[in-house]
């Protein structure tokens, strides 16, 4: 018998505005209206100050190890852009630019990096899962979310953010393999930073792209200039409609750089090369809108100066709220765990113990029930 082809593809690559300037109109044109544009803009330089004030807080002492977001903004906003409020937008720790913009309070975030759980607590009009800092474990979440809504007979997919490191992970695989056989609608976005730590990606993958790992299990595949937040909305998107309508998951490497250290635990000058840096600045999502924006009389000094004096006040105000906030409660524990506690929990919580005895002191004699009782009121009220 001859030889026959079994598969062949091919993978597309957008690009819209570049960081020469050059802007396709073609495909950029109406994508996002001038008002929504500033919007947009304004969110980045808010997130990048952000950045700079936590890097402070960490080196100072008042916050722990944190994760920049520099360079990366466009990504995780573009989608949060597309992506309709009751959306699932479940990331990984370096898309606070779109958490913003959905919704969530700056203060959620400085206090998640402070240690305080309750900075995860991501209400639900916001639609967003708490902070994931194991590598992979989020995709997982993301195709469970949405066999729930699909299950429920609800019109919403999930969008998950995760690194080209994460892509080698097995939970990468299983939730792309859960995905697509199960056919839910989750938009996976790969973003390809070049660095998983300090791992090029060269190592991390033989492949000419992270694109085509969607396409062993059969999705369609794009990757995108990641630096191009014209670009992500766009392919955002078309991936949100194609997954919307065809009840099936879609897969975008978005191609960008993290211009930071990995976490301000890391020290990126041991095994990057500042020349790389360098030429990755000159790529900066943020750097590329402005310069757009001025060339089309939408953008000038005053309302970068307004704009500035207006994010530093904001953000001040977001370190306030969570350096004052009130000091957590023992029974918080209990709960922030259930909707509902279950009795036996409830017990624990009121008494404090898990012991019997602690927890029904009637089994003692009568002068140590009376201490029992003292010692779980003071307990209860510390």
């Amino acid at each position: 018998m001859p030889i026959t082809t079994a598969f062949e593809t091919k993978i597309d690559r957008i690009s819209i505005l570049d960081e020469k300037g050059n802007f396709d109109e073609k495909l950029g044109k109406g994508l996002i209206p001038d008002t929504d544009l500033i919007k947009l803009y304004e969110a980045m330089v808010a997130c990048r100050h952000l950045d700079e004030v936590a890097f402070r807080l960490q080196r100072s002492g008042r916050m722990g190890t944190y994760p920049q977001n520099m360079g990366q903004e466009a990504t995780s906003l573009g989608a949060a852009y597309v992506l309709r409020q009751d959306d699932w937008l479940v990331t990984c720790y370096r898309e606070n630019c779109g958490l913003f913009w959905r919704g969530v309070p700056k203060e959620a975030i400085l206090l998640h990096w402070m240690g305080d759980e309750r900075g995860n607590a991501m209400p639900r009009p916001h639609f967003a899962t708490p902070i994931a800092v194991p590598l992979g474990t989020q995709m997982l979440h993301a195709a469970g979310l949405t066999l729930a809504a699909k299950y429920r007979g609800l019109d919403r997919i999930a969008c998950t953010f995760f690194g080209d490191g994460a892509s080698s992970e097995g939970d990468f695989h299983e939730a792309c393999n859960f995905a697509s056989n199960l056919e839910i609608p989750v938009v996976f976005v790969c973003q390809n930073n070049f660095w998983a730590i300090s791992t090029p990606c060269k190592i991390n993958s033989a492949a000419p792209t992270f694109a085509q790992r969607g396409i062993a299990y059969g999705m369609p595949c794009l990757q995108v200039d990641g630096n191009d937040l014209f670009a992500t909305v766009y392919a955002t998107r078309l991936a949100s409609e194609y997954a919307r309508k065809n009840k099936k998951p879609y897969f975008i490497e978005m191609v960008t750089y993290r211009l930071g250290d990995h976490t301000t635990a890391d020290d990126a000058k041991r095994y990057r090369d500042q020349a790389e840096v360098d030429l990755w600045k000159s790529r900066d999502p943020i750097t590329r809108i402005k310069n757009y924006m001025v060339a089309r009389k939408l953008w000038d000094d005053a309302k970068e100066a307004a704009l500035l004096e207006r994010v530093e006040r904001d953000n001040a105000d977001a370190v306030s709220r969570a350096e004052n906030i009130t000091a957590p409660d023992r029974a918080d524990f209990f709960n922030a765990m259930y909707e509902e506690v279950p009795a036996d929990l409830a017990i624990q919580r009121d008494t404090m113990h898990t012991h019997s005895l602690g927890q029904d002191p009637s089994q003692l004699p009568p002068e140590a029930q009376a201490r029992a009782r003292e010692a779980s009121i003071a307990a209860a009220q510390h």
